[in-house]
């Protein structure tokens, strides 16, 4: 693929980049969005981490890099809609402001190319500690802080001996039992959602766990997120969606190619070049 010409898909449905934590991998979403662009981009919550804001600033020039390059897609021609997450709620107040040319809202729905009709939202709304134990989500917001601490370590080790990007905190949490139990209770509450919405599926984020699967009818898509797994969604011309995953090309394949960029997962230099 030409460095020049992005993949042009549909729609993007991209969600907890939480941009003001220091975790957040703006450049890999920077560079994401010059290789992929759509007709449409759903912004699908978390997208500024308000609560880590609050609690000290930290807005590099990459993280305003990112807004900024929303903004000109925007202005290209791009619809973006803003659907707010629990690190963003300050924005539920603005439901239906413009902003940039970005639109702002809770929740929509969102009719595929194949006829399908998906509802998008955050999720948060189905998260009972969220909503009911608003401290134990803020002491679990620090334990979160504290596994990417853990892996930061273990990704600087990887980069040193040549190894490409692999999120500890992601494989940590899909291994952990209750874990594994509470997003299993959340992706059923979520299609709950969807089946009396009248929907096919939904579509959302929140739990930084990318997957696609049918539960009981219903299409059941989450994102992932842009701090641990970095993957978005994309909706193909004929309706098809695909989890599009995005990482860090190793030292060896950066000196075979002479290049400073990312790859897509599973996909080899001589694939992505061809594509």
């Amino acid at each position: 693929m030409s460095a020049d010409k992005p993949r042009r898909f549909r729609t993007l449905f991209i969600s907890d980049v939480h941009l003001g934590s220091k975790p957040a991998k703006a450049d890999y979403l920077i560079d994401f969005l010059r290789h992929n662009e759509a007709e449409t981009i759903y912004l699908v919550g978390d997208i500024v981490d308000g609560w880590r804001l609050k609690r000290s600033w930290h807005w590099p020039q990459k993280h305003n890099d990112v807004v900024q390059k929303l903004l000109r897609q925007a202005r290209k021609g791009t619809t973006i809609n803003y659907v707010a997450g629990n690190h963003d709620e300050f924005l539920r107040g603005f439901q239906g402001v413009h902003f940039g040319g970005v639109v702002v809202m809770d929740r929509a729905v969102h009719e595929a190319a194949d006829g399908k009709r998906y509802l998008i939202i955050h999720g948060d709304q189905f998260d009972s500690i969220v909503h009911s134990v608003r401290w134990l989500a803020y002491l679990g917001d620090f334990a979160y802080d504290a596994s990417i601490v853990v892996n930061r370590i273990v990704a600087r080790a990887r980069r040193l001996l040549g190894m490409p990007y692999w999120s500890f905190s992601s494989w940590a949490k899909v291994r952990v039992k209750n874990a594994v139990n509470f997003i299993s209770a959340f992706q059923n509450l979520v299609a709950d959602e969807a089946r009396r919405s009248d929907v096919d599926g939904v579509i959302c984020g929140h739990i930084h766990h990318a997957t696609m699967e049918t539960i009981d009818g219903i299409h059941y898509i989450n994102t992932g997120d842009w701090v641990e797994s970095c993957t978005a969604v994309a909706e193909h011309d004929d309706g098809r969606m695909e989890i599009l995953h995005w990482r860090r090309i190793t030292g060896a394949e950066q000196a075979a190619t002479g290049e400073n960029r990312m790859v897509p997962v599973g996909t080899s230099i001589e694939e992505y070049e061809a594509a």
